[in-house]
């Protein structure tokens, strides 16, 4: 039973493209007892955590958050590397998104709540960062949060000067050996709102901080958090996220309604997006209903996620792709441009190349500055044996 007396927070895990459970989780909060967002002490984050737990402490729109990441599963998928492909700039997607979803204020309702966890460069230390004097210094902190290296790009961005890369790295689920904090990870193990797994392994991995049952389930949820899924997928992991914080909330008596219903029900004047307005008798609605079950399952009343949510996915399983799409989907196709690949992947990469470097050029000096740095620090160890001080 978990005490809320003397305060409570939330710590998001670092989870990549499963940070839609943290959406699925967030939402059941804010439904069904927004008091513990509202008053939370600390929101922390690492990662794609630390970008949920922004949208909770700047008010923003949930709804507007699970389009972005489906938005960016489904830019990822395009190609045959996925996110690995030199065209695809993650940072600047993550940027984008932020810049367009997050309020003008936000750096002055974050602050003082919101924790973010940063990875020192210099010294691989952990750093919780709460205070921010501006919405590009908020969103700065989160790229840096989310940087994985390599994976995202070599050098690594910079906060008030100084090299930061993903808080995963360090520590994933920060304070989570605080009493008082309720823990939230999409991976199977000890966290308070997890999935539960039916698992006979006892073995266990920690990944800073992290709790990772060892079993065929949380293999594949590794396997995705790099490499996104489809749609479906992805709303199935939501649903995941939301039905896992019902039960912890259930199971800790922390609902603020004594008989909470199934989900949201379908109102004959609002439909949800697969519906039409042409009919409006109750025998169409659910003849319709009964249809729509069989092929978008989130739509069924026993599934929980609110109506909101159920539009966002339905709406993306909706969108039908183009004839180069479908053409590109078909398996002579797809071999034809994997056996393609040695001939038209430099091409691509010198365009991406070219046009990373054309927006690398106001950061320039500040990077340069910071090589030459740490090219002389290793010149230093090398020939002196002095300690290496990257900053």
């Amino acid at each position: 039973m978990v005490d809320l007396n003397g305060g409570w927070n939330l710590s998001f895990a670092g989870c990549g493209f499963l940070g839609i459970y943290h959406i699925g989780v967030a939402s059941c909060l804010q439904e069904k007892a927004p008091y513990l967002i509202q008053g939370a002490t600390k929101l922390y984050g690492a990662s794609a955590g630390a970008l949920t737990a922004s949208v909770l402490a700047s008010q923003a729109s949930l709804i507007k958050c699970c389009e972005d990441v489906i938005e960016v599963a489904k830019e990822a998928r395009k190609r045959n590397l996925g996110p690995l492909h030199p065209t695809f700039n993650l940072v600047k997607v993550i940027r984008s998104g932020l810049n367009r979803d997050l309020p003008s204020d936000a750096h002055v309702l974050a602050s003082g709540q919101l924790c973010v966890s940063l990875t020192r460069v210099s010294d691989g230390e952990n750093v919780l960062v709460s205070e921010f004097n501006t919405k590009e210094e908020l969103i700065q902190a989160l790229i840096c949060s989310c940087f994985i290296p390599i994976y995202c790009g070599l050098i690594p961005p910079s906060f008030r000067g100084v090299r930061y890369v993903d808080g995963g790295i360090s520590d994933n689920l920060p304070q989570s050996k605080l009493k008082n904090t309720i823990t939230i990870s999409p991976f199977s193990g000890e966290c308070d709102i997890c999935p539960r797994d039916k698992s006979t392994s006892f073995h266990e991995l920690r990944f800073t901080n992290t709790s990772i049952q060892m079993n065929l389930g949380n293999m594949y949820r590794l396997s995705r958090a790099l490499f996104p899924p489809e749609p479906k997928v992805l709303a199935d992991i939501c649903q995941s996220g939301y039905k896992d914080a019902l039960r912890f909330l259930k199971e800790n008596n922390l609902m603020m309604q004594e008989h909470p219903t199934s989900g949201p029900s379908l109102p004959e004047s609002s439909p949800t997006c697969c519906c039409t307005h042409t009919e409006t008798t109750k025998e169409w609605v659910l003849r319709r209903l009964r249809l729509l079950r069989k092929q978008h399952w989130w739509l069924d009343e026993q599934i929980v996620l609110p109506t909101s949510i159920k539009k966002v996915f339905c709406e993306a399983c909706q969108d039908k792709p183009g004839l180069y799409a479908k053409v590109s989907e078909l398996l002579p196709v797809r071999v034809a441009s994997y056996m393609l690949m040695p001939c038209t992947l430099p091409v691509q990469s010198a365009y991406s190349v070219a046009q990373r470097l054309v927006e690398w050029i106001p950061e320039v000096p500040a990077d340069m500055r910071w090589l030459f740095g740490v090219a002389g620090n290793m010149y230093q160890q090398a020939w002196k044996g002095a300690p290496v001080q990257v900053h």
